[in-house]
Order: C-alpha cells, then sequence, then structure tokens
C-alpha cells in the first residue's frame, strides 16, 4: 500500500476489493459444495468491521475518518455459517439460489469498487498535469 494521504480512499478501497475478491471464492466454493453432506456455507465479514473502524470517529468528516483509518487492521474474514437453517437431511445449508444471486451481487459490487479505483487515479492524474 503506498503510504500518503492522497491514497487514503484507494487503499480503502483496494481492501473493499480484496474482501470482494475473498468472497467470490466463498461463494463459488459453497455453490460447488451444494450436494455436499453436512457442508455448512461460508461468508465473508468486511463491511461490519469498516462501519466500525469509521464509527469510532462519527463526529469527523469522511474524509478526516478515511485519513485516520489503520488500513492495515482492516481484514476481511471468512467465517462458516453453522446458524443457517438446514432444511435438508443431510444437514447441508447451502442455498443454490440464494448463493447465485450473492454471487451476481458480488460481482457487482466488485466492479463498482474496481471502478471507483480507476476514477479516482483518473482524478490524481488529471491533478497532476
Amino acid at each position: 500500500m503506498i503510504n500518503s494521504n492522497a491514497f487514503d480512499y484507494i487503499n480503502v478501497m483496494g481492501k473493499a476489493a480484496d474482501a470482494s475478491w475473498i468472497r467470490n471464492e466463498a461463494i463459488s466454493n459453497n455453490i460447488a459444495n451444494a450436494d455436499t453432506p453436512n457442508y455448512k456455507r461460508q461468508d465473508v465479514n468486511f463491511e461490519d468491521e469498516l462501519h466500525r473502524a469509521l464509527k469510532n470517529s462519527r463526529y469527523e468528516a469522511m474524509d478526516s475518518k478515511v485519513r485516520h483509518l489503520r488500513v492495515n487492521e482492516l481484514n476481511p474474514r471468512t467465517y462458516t455459517d453453522y446458524d443457517g437453517f438446514s432444511y435438508r437431511v443431510d444437514g447441508n445449508n447451502v442455498d443454490i439460489d440464494t448463493e447465485n444471486v450473492m454471487l451476481a451481487t458480488n460481482q457487482i459490487k466488485y466492479e463498482g469498487i474496481m471502478n471507483s479505483v480507476s476514477a479516482e487515479f483518473k482524478n490524481l492524474q488529471s491533478v497532476m498535469k
């Protein structure tokens, strides 16, 4: 990561893109194991961690919050959903339709993040001209 205030948003978006990529892998793994007995679905928790980190300084402007954010401490966490309901006798809690919707949603989110990163670099490039 680049250690400059000019790249604060880019660094946070990079972490978000990493989380989205890891979530994509988890969802793909869930889909691949939809028929595996006793398999429990996995997901990635990043948004809650980011929200908690930004909420610690709730009376600051967003630029200031992002500037003071410890990006190295923002790490996406993969977790296993043991609490998910299983309507199947084999104990698997993957709903293939839900996973497909989550995969499509995550892909759109990833594209949005990457477009935002690209736009930030274009802004920096125009400032440097």
